[in-house]
């Protein structure tokens, strides 16, 4: 079974960090493009990072660059999303998805999604 399940989400003031846990079960996360979303109460769900199945390349949204940080380790198959500089737009529900082919900023092109996680920036 293809499985997702991200964890690190939590409460944080503006100009903190979280570090954000995607752990994978059922595949590997070097045969997947892993890709970091998420969705803010009566938006659309939108792409934040993603990390390519063959040589690890990554990309960023413009609201990301220069502030995440998305990398992986093959050993605990996970991937992870360091957020740096966080406020209150950054709240959201973050989630971690997986497709067979290469990284796109498209959530209905990803096949596998986990649960999510509450990413809260506030003083």
């Amino acid at each position: 079974q293809l499985q997702l399940v991200e964890s690190g989400g939590g409460l944080v003031q503006p100009g903190g960090s979280l570090r954000l846990s995607c752990a994978a079960s059922g595949f590997t996360v070097d045969t997947n493009a892993i890709g970091w979303f998420r969705q803010a109460p009566g938006k659309e769900r939108e792409g934040v990072s993603c990390i390519s199945s063959r040589d690890g390349s990554t990309n960023y949204a413009a609201s990301g660059t220069g502030r995440f940080t998305i990398s992986r380790d093959m050993g605990k198959n996970t991937v992870y999303l360091q957020m740096n500089s966080l406020t209150p737009e950054d709240n959201a529900i973050y989630y971690c998805a997986a497709r067979s082919a290469w990284c796109t900023g498209s959530p209905r092109l990803y096949k596998v999604w986990g649960q999510g996680t509450q990413v809260t920036v506030s003083s």
